[in-house]
């Protein structure tokens, strides 16, 4: 399946310079969509992961059907101030912005080993946050896998030491 073709490109969006890969069409599209994590997964079975933790919001649309084919456990990862518990946090710089994520103090135990999954790498910036957020509790970062990658923007640098994994890249 040419997965590439099932994603939509929007110009100008969220502003102007950038090229917003929409994966909503792809996600409409029942068999392209299993078709996508069922391939994600293939990569994910190699890895003998505990769970998969995903940023959101996307990163839950990618990682929390993964964990559910897997039987492993979903991690998500919020932006500050949106877990009740305690949390431990991350700050991270986007392609257009600045955030900071949260994940809860509980959510990874020392040694399991996370697959973490999005939808998107760019820049690299939300993904080195999310393994900083897993390591500081102890979790061995055992892969990354996305979706897209906009290979363009160099987020492999970023994320460099890791093993990645892209579904399609521009």
């Amino acid at each position: 399946m040419n997965f590439k073709e099932m994603i939509r490109v929007i110009p100008d969006f969220p502003q102007e310079g950038i090229r917003f890969k929409d994966i909503t069409t792809l996600l409409k599209d029942g068999k392209a969509y299993k078709a996508a994590i069922d391939t994600m997964n293939e990569y994910a079975k190699s890895k003998a992961i505990d769970l998969i933790a995903g940023p959101e919001a996307r990163g839950f649309v990618v990682g929390a059907p993964m964990a559910y084919a897997l039987g492993v456990g979903f991690v998500p990862i919020r932006k500050s101030g949106k877990l009740p518990g305690e949390t431990v946090e991350a700050s991270y710089s986007k392609e257009y912005g600045k955030d900071v994520l949260a994940m809860h103090k509980d959510a990874i135990q020392p040694g399991q080993r996370v697959l973490i999954c999005d939808d998107l790498l760019a820049t690299g910036g939300t993904i080195k946050s999310t393994i900083e957020l897993v390591e500081k509790l102890g979790g061995i970062v055992a892969g990354c896998a996305f979706l897209i990658e906009l290979s363009y923007l160099e987020g492999r640098k970023t994320i460099a030491g890791y093993d990645i994994f892209s579904l399609v890249q521009y």
